[in-house]
């Protein structure tokens, strides 16, 4: 069995222990597990921006709020729940691409205020919209009081996103976006359009927040702009793929459970006060002093996902 295999039965795997979790745990831990799962989709799909193509961007938390907001809106329109979530992943995906046509154009730090702007201007957006309910937000009709639905949805999206990324890493396409990675200028030369590529794999990164968003709302119920739209969504995603291990499949998933199950383990034996964040900002320093490549780092020393192209690649590159 070849290494890639293994890592997809790997994969196929820990999915069926998570579906058959909800089974042996009680419904509150379960909804923490929800929520702990929604949150490894999201830094997984920065990871495929910032790990896969090395952009940085600070403006996917955005994406999260605007997938909650638009299905929140076509469902108090009438519109079935799947019906308003496939639209509102696409409506993100469509604002990504917009926004991606001028902003990756810029690269580094530029890159990295441009997309903060965009998602504050979101917000502020959001906030004087009288479609959206602007500070009071909008509430959503209780579909079903079940934990299992909206844990089964957060997963499929979240394993949507790691198999995702692992094919991506396979495809030709995503040489291309390795390519780039490693050197922007050489893979113009050799007549890549390096822009057109860095728009596609922006709108897919932020395809996937606007479903887990989608999700998230209709589980809640009840959203507004400092709950889906707060700055601390997108920082978050950064913290936990660098603690897990940037560009790779695991890292992501390793730091969200890590920070997200550390936070409400935390919060279980010390109450709801700010305790927790001292001691995850310790152990969060620890790892980045000491593990700059991530806890996975602990495990496997092979290189990152991006690093380096072999001459036998080129022909696929620039085919």
């Amino acid at each position: 069995m070849t290494k890639n295999n293994k890592a997809l039965v790997g994969l196929l795997l820990a999915g069926i222990a998570m579906l058959m979790l909800p089974l042996v745990i009680s419904s509150f831990w379960l909804r923490i597990v929800t929520g702990a799962i929604m949150w490894v989709g999201l830094a997984q799909s920065w990871n495929m921006l910032a790990g896969y193509m090395g952009y940085v961007s600070f403006g996917h938390g955005a994406f999260f709020g605007i997938g909650a907001y638009v299905t929140a809106i076509l469902m108090a329109k009438g519109l079935p729940f799947i019906g308003a979530l496939v639209l509102a992943a696409l409506v993100t995906a469509l604002f990504a691409a917009i926004i991606g046509q001028p902003t990756l154009r810029l690269q580094g730090a530029y890159f990295a205020i441009a997309t903060w702007a965009f998602a504050e201007g979101i917000r502020q957006l959001v906030l004087v919209l009288p479609f959206t309910g602007g500070a009071n937000g909008m509430r959503m009709e209780a579909f079903l009081n079940e934990n299992f639905f909206y844990y089964s949805m957060l997963l499929v999206s979240a394993a949507a996103v790691a198999v995702t990324y692992f094919l991506f890493q396979k495809a030709v396409f995503g040489l291309r976006v390795r390519a780039i990675r490693e050197e922007e200028t050489a893979s113009q030369a050799l007549g890549l359009n390096t822009t057109a590529i860095k728009v596609k794999v922006f709108a897919l990164s932020a395809l996937f927040p606007g479903i887990l968003g989608g999700v998230y709302a209709y589980w809640i119920t009840y959203i507004h702009p400092e709950s889906v739209l707060t700055p601390l969504i997108a920082d978050q995603m950064v913290v936990m793929a660098l603690l897990g291990g940037l560009g790779t499949i695991a890292g992501p998933i390793v730091g969200a459970m890590v920070l997200f199950l550390g936070n409400r383990i935390l919060w279980v034996m010390f109450g709801d006060t700010s305790f927790y964040l001292v001691l995850l900002g310790l152990a969060i320093a620890i790892v980045i002093l000491f593990l700059p490549d991530g806890i996975v780092s602990l495990f496997t020393r092979k290189k990152k996902t991006g690093e380096g192209i072999s001459k036998e690649n080129v022909r696929n590159i620039t085919g």
